[in-house]
């Protein structure tokens, strides 16, 4: 269920008109996840809090940045979410790589009818290197095991990039194994 004062509590104030996008970005991965799999069934009770709070916290490490770049996309957490907060920012862009083609037309529709400033690209991580400049941010989440995360994102990094990738409960583990 949207709450305004838990999405605050993450991230700070936030414009109703940012919360009602955010809103709306509900309703709209609602109806696509029920024909296609967006996210673990498991989840969708919890949307509010598990998907789009936990996206939405990036942009409080990021607070100036403008060019932001999600590599795996998926169901657009958080490349949609930081979409609609970025979309304030003057200048501000995200791209999004997906490789699932159905995933890709939802992350248009949900761009194109919630105004965002984000552009998707229907291709894989190993391919996009070819074609996409590094960016200010890169992120990803639930995408890889730290190591192989870190070797799919080097190709978008410069000497400025910074990356935030959400990890899970294994995250000690991972920065382990990632630094051998």
């Amino acid at each position: 269920m949207p709450n305004k004062a838990l999405l605050e509590d993450a991230i700070g104030s936030v414009s109703r008109e940012t919360f009602e996008r955010l809103v709306a970005l509900e309703v709209l991965f609602r109806k696509w996840a029920g024909r296609i799999n967006l996210v673990a069934p498991s989840t969708l009770p919890d949307l509010w809090h598990r998907h789009i709070i936990d996206s939405a916290q990036l942009v409080k490490y990021a607070p100036t940045e403008l060019r932001w770049l999600d590599i795996g996309s998926g169901g657009g957490f958080p490349g949609l979410v930081l979409g609609v907060l970025l979309r304030a920012r003057s200048g501000a862009s995200i791209e999004l790589v997906e490789s699932n083609q159905k995933k890709v037309s939802f992350l248009r529709v949900a761009a194109a009818q919630l105004e965002l400033p984000v552009t998707v690209h229907a291709i894989r991580i190993e391919q996009a290197a070819a074609t996409i400049s590094p960016h200010e941010i890169v992120t990803a989440r639930a995408l890889a095991p730290l190591a192989e995360l870190l070797d799919l994102a080097f190709p978008f990094f410069d000497g400025h990039t910074r990356g935030l990738f959400h990890k899970g409960r294994d995250y000690r583990r991972e920065l382990e194994e990632s630094s051998d």
